[in-house]
């Protein structure tokens, strides 16, 4: 199921919070763990030249982090509560998109620009995943970057829809946070669940899940003690629900300083899942057999190329029926790192031969391009595995899946193509000849 698509069916209480057989987190706004040793070691001055210090902060997560809210909000907390520091952030949000591509492209997004705090944020996105790959996502991220930066402190952060509040009101963290503590727990991660005073203020009626806000000051007096937390009962406003997410951070803080001891560098202990995805690999598309005359755009002198050229290692344009990427690889998982949008078409998918699988790079949300990813094939056996993707001719009505959001066509010229842009191969594994 698509991570947008979770979002929405969560928010409207269409996707259930929770599996009767996955053991629910008890719901809790802070737990510190080891906190955050490093990276407040540095901010007070413990360890360095004298020097100013510069600390990097990543925020790898969806499309909630990547508004202008709590990711700008706690780096100027940060910015105000130590002045003689001098901080930047890495911003790697991608909206729509949950850990089973963030720990594919933590380290091109994050970890090549050496972090000294990294905050993650995919409980939302996950909502749909099943718990045993958010877990086995959510460590690869971890190991990835422990072994990578042993003295990079992480975050855990936990940001909600409408459809999650009663739960976390309730007692409980959702399915895919309660996962993600599994992940915490095993490695001493702080968390923070940003919700909670959002859904106890939510179960007492005091929420505005799905409204504007309010303009004039009348509008404001009749709202009262109410709260107009969202505009779609997930992204929130960011003078208000982003406003809240931040004091949750700063409540938390005091405990996660308490619990931080001396700097240290991160070992890691045994995997939770032995087959975790620490192995993510994010490699170009052009590493593939691309077909005659077909190269990767370049950024330069393509709009569309050059919008993602921070993202994608690459991007190829499919625009005739039968043309053929092919590449062969040793591994225990596949899946595409695309583009997808108006232009979006059909690609058959064949793995080791089998029957072609109609793969549609073009949803209910494509008025717009944007990064996207589909699965080639996952927990295969660990060999050489060959795939083939093939532009197909087939059409489709368009019309008709925008109208399932209640979306139309605009101009008909943006929607008569009918291609696949590729950009990333998404790798457990590595490419063989």
């Amino acid at each position: 199921m698509r991570p947008l698509l979770c979002a929405l069916l969560l928010s409207v209480g269409l996707l259930p919070a929770a599996e009767p057989d996955f053991p629910l987190a008890e719901a809790k706004e802070c737990r510190p763990r080891t906190g955050l040793p490093n990276f407040l070691a540095k901010a007070q001055g413990v360890f360095g030249s004298g020097a100013r210090p510069e600390i990097k902060v990543g925020y790898l997560g969806g499309s909630i982090t990547a508004q202008p809210g709590w990711r700008v909000k706690s780096l100027a907390h940060f910015q105000q509560a130590y002045p003689g520091v001098k901080f930047s952030e890495i911003n790697a949000a991608i909206g729509g998109t949950g850990s089973d591509l963030g720990v594919f492209r933590l380290q091109q997004d994050v970890l090549s620009k050496q972090p000294d705090l990294l905050f993650v944020e995919f409980a939302v996105n996950d909502g749909g995943a099943a718990p045993d790959q958010i877990i086995r996502c959510m460590e690869g991220i971890v190991r990835q970057t422990w072994r990578a930066n042993p003295s990079c402190d992480i975050c855990f952060v936990y940001t909600l829809v409408e459809g999650m509040a009663p739960t976390v009101a309730g007692g409980k963290f959702p399915r895919a946070a309660s996962a993600m503590e599994k992940v915490a727990e095993h490695y001493g991660i702080p968390t923070i669940h940003f919700g909670l005073e959002v859904s106890r203020l939510s179960k007492e009626g005091k929420v505005l899940w799905k409204a504007p806000l309010p303009k004039t000051p009348e509008a404001k007096d009749a709202l009262g003690d109410k709260v107009v937390f969202a505009p779609d009962s997930v992204h929130p406003h960011v003078e208000t629900g982003h406003r809240m997410y931040l004091e949750a951070i700063t409540r938390s803080l005091p405990a996660i300083g308490q619990a931080s001891g001396k700097p240290l560098k991160h070992e890691l202990p045994a995997a939770l899942a032995a087959d975790n995805f620490e192995d993510a690999r994010l490699l170009s598309v052009a590493a593939a057999k691309l077909p005659a005359g077909v190269a990767p755009l370049d950024p330069q002198k393509d709009a569309l190329a050059k919008s993602y050229a921070n993202r994608l290692p690459a991007l190829v344009r499919l625009t005739q029926p039968g043309q053929v990427i092919e590449f062969k690889f040793k591994g225990t998982h596949c899946a595409l790192y695309d583009v997808i949008g108006p232009a979006g078409g059909k690609v058959a998918v064949t793995l080791d031969g089998g029957a072609p699988k109609v793969v549609t790079r073009f949803d209910a949300y494509c008025t717009y391009a944007r990064l996207s990813t589909f699965t080639v094939g996952t927990r295969l056996p660990d060999a050489v595995h060959t795939v083939r993707l093939e532009l197909l001719p087939d059409a489709f009505d368009k019309a008709a899946i925008l109208a399932q959001r209640k979306e139309k066509i605009d101009r008909p010229e943006r929607f008569a193509d009918r291609h696949f842009l590729p950009g990333g191969l998404l790798l457990r594994g590595e490419l063989v000849p």
